[in-house]
């Protein structure tokens, strides 16, 4: 019986694994991409003033992860725009999406049950992507750990990591906004996805590779609906982030209380420094003080 099950869920995940992903997948893929793109403050009326820096914004959000592969790889980063069926689905979507009258497309996608199904299969792009950047990774080099994890990264995390160039097509400038710095759960699973696709394309992971999309794949699925549905922007790593990471980088606070001690020694302001400065004069005291000098030159 269990072996049963064993072929049954095996023959499910090659199943799972040679769905096509266009036309439906990958529209749903344009769909809350570009859905992500209208929530950005400002995009509405740049739809309205300049169409030309919109659509190319809503074509990185699509495209950008395909551009960074391509760049790392050292290929044409516009290979992906030979694709012409891809582009005209996406900027039909963009279309739809901004201009459509009384925004109904608009609407219709962005209500909850509807919007969590787009969400569901846009992470089963998702983890297809990754593992197909690692494959072509693995390709062009052999033994590159590296190179595979950091094109499968940028496979699964898109335009995320382009956000500075995306907002610069805005006009807007925020370097604090970088997505190295403050990561989003797209981004972390996607790095931590390609390590498990990198540890299975070099066999060191003992499982096929049709399997580890479809576990992956549920995985990310119910995070990001249960994220979704709830409006969170937490993180499920966080809570395994939050014991490991002091273990193995130390404490931040720690540093802060150090360097917050140290600055207090050399700059002698704090309460039991011994060279703290003396208390200042006001001008009342001061000018006090210079009658009463000339007070005693006059006697």
């Amino acid at each position: 019986m269990e072996l049963l099950s064993a072929l049954s869920l095996g023959e499910l995940a090659l199943s799972f694994s040679r769905v096509p992903l266009f036309p439906v997948f990958d529209l749903s893929y344009f769909i809350v991409s570009i859905l992500y793109l209208k929530y950005e403050p400002g995009a509405v009326e740049l739809s309205r003033n300049h169409p030309m820096a919109s659509w190319l914004c809503a074509m990185l959000h699509c495209f950008g992860s395909y551009i960074l592969a391509d760049l790392l790889l050292g290929e044409p980063v516009i290979d992906y725009f030979s694709n012409n069926s891809s582009i005209l689905l996406a900027s039909a979507v963009w279309y739809l999406i901004f201009f459509c009258p009384l925004d109904l497309f608009y609407k219709c996608v962005c209500f909850l049950p509807v919007k969590l199904v787009f969400v569901a299969m846009k992470e089963v792009v998702r983890v297809r992507k990754i593992a197909v950047g690692i494959h072509h990774a693995h390709h062009h080099y052999h033994h590159g750990w590296f190179i595979m994890i950091a094109t499968g990264w940028v496979k699964g995390s898109g335009v995320t990591l382009m956000s500075n160039l995306e907002q610069l097509l805005r006009g807007v400038w925020k370097p604090e906004t970088n997505e190295i710095l403050h990561m989003s759960f797209p981004t972390k699973a996607s790095l931590y996805g390609a390590i498990l696709f990198t540890l299975q394309q070099t066999r060191w992971l003992p499982v096929s590779k049709a399997s580890l999309i479809f576990i992956f794949t549920m995985f990310m699925v119910s995070c990001k609906v249960f994220l979704t549905a709830t409006h969170s922007h937490s993180s499920p790593f966080d809570v395994l982030e939050a014991y490991v990471c002091p273990v193995l980088f130390g404490s931040a606070s720690g540093g802060d209380h150090h360097h917050n001690n140290h600055g207090g020694s050399q700059g002698g302001s704090g309460p039991g420094s011994p060279h703290s400065p003396l208390p200042t004069k006001s001008k009342e005291e001061l000018s006090e003080g210079s009658r009463k000098k000339k007070t005693k030159k006059a006697d």
